[in-house]
């Protein structure tokens, strides 16, 4: 996980002769930081201090494994945002890689039926990333229609839930490496590549740059088609991890399953100060969105709070996180 990630900012020589805009890295809103960990350790106390349920192993266990989900889909989301993107379908994939993999338990090897469930994944990304990328479609658009073809296709694989008599396929799930899920260190090692990928790499840093002026990386020599395909397709790939990890926890996999889920993802970016409109975001600030977002909806489960109820909670926090950002940038 890295620091902030910034648009263009003073500009550097490419290979080819070019100018490129530099990407800031490393730049630390102390304020921002304090603001994060006060509102992580508030919540804490308060779930501790308020519920009795919050600190035994038990909970503390299902906390890690429900970070998963989110995790990885508000990563792929990320990147995508990065770009000036949004990715809406992130839930569905979730549920057709899901049951595609619970569905192909029975007849290939388990790992073969998960890399087949991540593949769809992939799949489906790439396809939006080249509609979006190549034919100049509207991101919104896109994954709109995205969202209600996979799902429907997800239904047409199998209309009812789909339980695999397996036991080995629940281990991806369930397993854990001492007190921390094997899932969960799966998340972590995705948040930790993805960050040196974004922030090291050519191809992570003009995605970055592409959010902030996608006019001014094509004319340094980068091909940006080809990079907002990538950030897709990473997203696809983040959603399809997803789907097969929570089949595998929850034992079975169902079409309706992720409704929804792609709020979350945006929710942790934007909680984390990712913009919105592209090429301003961070791995490890992200991260953090998806720990106060998990937290929020862990304690709000132990009070039996209603999920339409965390859904309006959700939607409102979206909507202040934004205001804060815009009232900032208007400010600065």
């Amino acid at each position: 996980m890295t620091d902030q990630l910034a648009g263009p900012a003073p500009a550097t020589t490419t290979a080819r002769g070019r100018r490129l805009p530099r990407l800031v890295v490393g730049g630390r809103d102390l304020t921002v930081q304090a603001a994060f960990v006060t509102l992580i350790v508030l919540l804490v106390a308060t779930a501790a201090l308020t519920s009795d349920v919050f600190l035994t192993p038990a909970n503390l266990t299902n906390l890690l494994k429900q970070m998963v989900t989110t995790g990885l889909l508000a990563f792929g989301m990320l990147v995508v945002i990065l770009t000036g993107g949004i990715d809406l379908s992130v839930g569905s994939v979730v549920a057709f890689s899901g049951i595609v993999t619970a569905g192909l338990v029975a007849g290939l090897p388990i790992p073969l039926a998960m890399a087949v469930g991540v593949a769809t994944g992939i799949g489906f990304g790439l396809v939006n990333g080249v509609l979006v990328a190549r034919f100049g479609l509207a991101p919104f658009v896109v994954t709109l229609a995205a969202l209600t073809t996979i799902r429907g296709l997800a239904f047409v694989y199998s209309e009812v839930p789909i339980a695999p008599e397996d036991p080995a396929f629940f281990t991806l799930g369930s397993a854990l490496a001492g007190p921390i899920p094997v899932s969960t260190l799966i998340m972590l090692a995705v948040f930790l590549a993805g960050g040196i990928f974004l922030t090291r790499t050519p191809a992570g840093r003009s995605i970055v740059a592409i959010g902030g002026n996608a006019e001014t990386v094509r004319l340094a020599g980068i091909n940006v088609r080809r990079h907002v395909a990538l950030a897709y397709t990473i997203s696809g790939a983040c959603a399809g991890l997803a789907g097969v990890i929570l089949a595998s926890r929850v034992g079975i996999a169902q079409p309706s399953v992720g409704v929804a889920f792609e709020l979350d993802a945006i929710a942790a970016c934007v909680i984390g100060g990712a913009s919105l409109a592209g090429g301003r975001g961070s791995t490890r600030a992200t991260f953090g969105g998806v720990l106060v977002l998990v937290l929020i909806n862990n304690l709000l489960n132990l009070y039996g709070v209603q999920s339409f109820w965390q859904q309006v909670l959700k939607g409102l926090i979206i909507i202040a996180v934004i205001l804060v950002q815009r009232t900032n940038r208007v400010r600065t």
